[in-house]
């Protein structure tokens, strides 16, 4: 039998899929679940949005379209984006992917090497780590923690450049721990990477899920980031579009034809007539927008209470995204078994926090994007279990 390339060895995955699965699995078992587990918003994609893409496909958007995305998305994204980065943002620098993923991908893919090294928030989304280890480089973890809001240390993080440092990956709001790089942090962070000439990627898929008084701050305003920084966004979180799979990139100029050939050895394009209904998205009514993060507050309180109501537990409130990201250690659970009871004894499927990283351990990731009722019986399930 034709064996497997090593590399594939190298490839790892994200748990969330695989619990998804096996929660599934246990409901057409007749289990009740409640799904704590996927990060994805339990909205539907607003109404407008629906329309636009019915539009498109009986306006004939059907066909093969540019592997960097179509114009009018790209200009809709850039005007969008000049609006809140407070800078001209050029059509040119934008590629339309097939979900926020291959812009990890091809970024990675682009600048790494045997050897290179990649500094990445740990706990971080795992598919950064496993991406670096299939590209050959060697991932750095940039350690999350709890006592500072679940952000880097920064003078831990400057000691962790080396000359074999080639690209920084920062993510605020973050996903599993809801954090937000302070500004005054980010402004390290760019300075660092200046100083050491870095390519930084920004992933800034929760650019929109704050609460508070907090506010979108990307580390692209601070002198010498834009001709270095690679941001990532797209529309799965804030237009609850998961499942249409529309992501982007900014590129520096170095990167946009590079990646631009990635895109056509890879899908080609991006599907033409989901694009259409991208920029009604971005050109049409916000209110849907405000009244998910009104609603994910509400959440947010609920859940944060409860899990501090638990025995063994307590949890930082997060500041954005839609997780909380709960330390567990008092249970005397490790972090898998509490994820394996919660699913299997009570009911409950969410997240080891190892499978965000070796520096997750003694915590879980728990998604509240579930109906206050669940989120409710939740926490009640989880008291019982303990």
């Amino acid at each position: 039998m034709t064996q497997l390339a090593s590399r594939q060895a190298n490839l790892g995955t994200e748990t969330a899929f695989e619990t998804l699965a096996k929660a599934k699995e246990l409901e057409r078992q007749g289990k009740s679940i409640i799904h704590l587990e996927i990060g994805e918003p339990d909205f539907d994609t607003p109404e407008h949005i629906r329309d636009a893409a019915k539009q498109a496909l009986d306006d004939g958007f059907t066909h093969y379209g540019a592997s960097a995305g179509q114009i009018e998305l790209r200009e809709a994204i850039a005007k969008h984006q000049t609006e809140r980065q407070d800078y001209d943002v050029s059509a040119d620098s934008v590629i339309v992917t097939p979900g926020g993923k291959p812009v990890m991908f091809f970024t990675i893919m682009a600048l790494i090497e045997e050897g290179d090294e990649v500094i990445y928030p740990n706990p971080g989304f795992p598919i950064y780590e496993s991406m670096i280890r299939y590209m050959g480089g060697t991932p750095v973890p940039m350690q999350l923690n709890e006592e500072t809001g679940y952000n880097a240390d920064i003078e831990n993080l400057r000691s962790l450049i080396t000359p074999q440092t080639k690209l920084m990956i920062v993510n605020s709001p973050n996903n599993p721990c809801g954090s937000v790089i302070p500004e005054s942090d980010l402004e390290k962070i760019a300075q660092m990477a200046v100083e050491n000439d870095l390519t930084v990627m920004a992933d800034e898929i929760y650019k929109d899920m704050y609460y508070g008084d907090e506010e979108h701050v990307s580390i692209t305003k601070f002198p010498g980031m834009r001709e270095r920084t690679v941001i990532l966004d797209g529309f799965s979180k804030s237009y609850a579009m998961t499942g249409w799979r529309l992501g982007y990139g900014i590129f520096p100029e170095f990167l946009v034809e590079p990646v631009t050939r990635l895109m056509t050895n890879s899908v080609s394009c991006t599907s033409v007539f989901s694009q259409m209904a991208a920029i009604a998205a971005l050109e049409g009514p916000q209110d849907s927008v405000v009244a998910m993060m009104e609603e994910f507050t509400i959440r947010r309180d609920l859940i944060v209470e409860g899990l501090n109501s638990l025995p063994g537990v307590t949890c930082v409130t997060p500041k954005g995204a839609f997780y909380a990201f709960p330390n567990i250690r008092g249970t005397g659970l490790s972090s898998k078994d509490f994820a394996e009871k919660a699913m299997y004894e009570a009911g409950v499927a969410l997240l080891a926090g190892t499978a965000f990283g070796e520096f997750g351990d003694g915590y879980i990731r728990v998604s509240f994007a579930n109906s206050r009722e669940n989120l409710t019986e939740a926490i009640e399930r989880l008291r019982r279990m303990l």
